[in-house]
């Protein structure tokens, strides 16, 4: 069983910087890749930033420029670097993970997995 863990969210001023982690745990074969969505109220899900097995990066136009996402392999986590954070920026950010893992069959499965979530709050 994969299991993803956020950490790092909190409350930070207009302007200030956040990090988050995600660390994978589980039987993971390999990445095809991870990365970070986030929801505000009222908002559908969207894409903040991802990373493939192949360490090629994406963004959302918007956040190009003040976001970073890194990924350690050793410790099965991927960073997100928020910087020059702004109101709008707040949201439930959540981690997410397609990856291939083994069945109890031997066979292997790609499949999608989410964190819980992590609430980040921009004060003006």
């Amino acid at each position: 069983q994969v299991q993803l863990v956020e950490s790092g969210g909190g409350l930070v001023q207009a302007g200030g910087s956040l990090r988050l982690s995600c660390a994978a745990s589980g039987s993971i074969l390999r990445y095809d890749a991870m990365g970070w969505y986030r929801q505000a109220p009222g908002n559908q899900r969207e894409l903040v930033a991802l990373i493939t097995g192949d360490n090629a990066t994406d963004y959302a136009d918007s956040l190009k420029g003040r976001f970073t996402i890194s990924r350690a392999d050793a410790k099965n986590t991927v960073y997100l670097q928020m910087n020059s954070l702004k109101p709008e920026d707040t949201a439930v950010y959540y981690c997410n993970a397609r990856l291939w893992t083994r069945s109890g069959s031997g066979a292997q499965v790609r499949d999608d997995y989410w964190g819980q979530g992590t609430q980040v709050t921009v004060s003006s």
